[in-house]
């Protein structure tokens, strides 16, 4: 989504994880996704790495610069370590052999997604009146969050978050996101609009 927003150009290919390219190891062998291989031959590894790297220019610094402020970073680091260890437990008990999924799930809204909302609740995106990169890394993992019990979420009293979660699901810039087309991508990026 940042690379849209930057309007870079970018060929993106899609990889099983059960299957890895051995390019792909071979550029990165973490053997995770993303992994973004620039043009001087460099490779980003990390998410906010890749989205540093095309949001922090001149056309998209307004992406970019209120993402770092102190409390986006906190909630960047909230996201990345304490949802993140709830989310998996609640999305995946049986990798980790979990006998208490309700009990993630309800830390993961103590500790995140109650706080989130009343941050939501003060303006409409963590950048404010805009949206930013921090918006672009958290959404992803609250859409997941969601989709594990879409009706129970839909009963929760988040508002704030629901409404924030449900304009990035049906952007423009999501929608294009998702629409899967092989090889190079070139994109006006359009407004958000919602």
């Amino acid at each position: 989504m940042a690379l849209l927003v930057a309007g870079i150009d970018f060929d993106a290919h899609e990889v099983s994880l059960r299957d890895k390219p051995p390019e792909m190891l071979a550029r990165s062998p973490k053997g995770s996704v993303p992994v973004m291989l620039l043009p001087d031959g460099s490779v980003l590894e990390q998410s906010w790495d890749i989205m540093r790297w095309a949001l922090n220019r001149n056309a998209s610094k307004r992406w970019w610069e209120p993402a770092q402020s102190t409390e986006n970073l906190d909630w960047l680091a909230r996201n990345d370590g304490v949802f993140k260890h709830h989310l998996d437990r609640y999305k995946y008990p049986e990798r980790y052999k979990e006998t208490e999924r309700a009990g993630h799930r309800e830390n993961a809204l103590a500790t995140f997604l109650w706080p989130l909302n009343s941050r939501l609740e003060q303006s409409r995106f963590l950048g404010g009146s805009e949206p930013c990169a921090t918006d672009l890394a958290l959404f992803p993992f609250v859409r997941q969050f969601a989709a594990v019990e879409p009706e129970w979420f839909e009963l929760l009293q988040v508002p704030a978050l629901q409404a924030w979660l449900a304009n990035w699901l049906s952007s423009p810039l999501f929608l294009h996101c998702m629409h899967k087309l092989p090889g190079k991508t070139t994109v006006p990026f359009p407004s958000l609009g919602h």
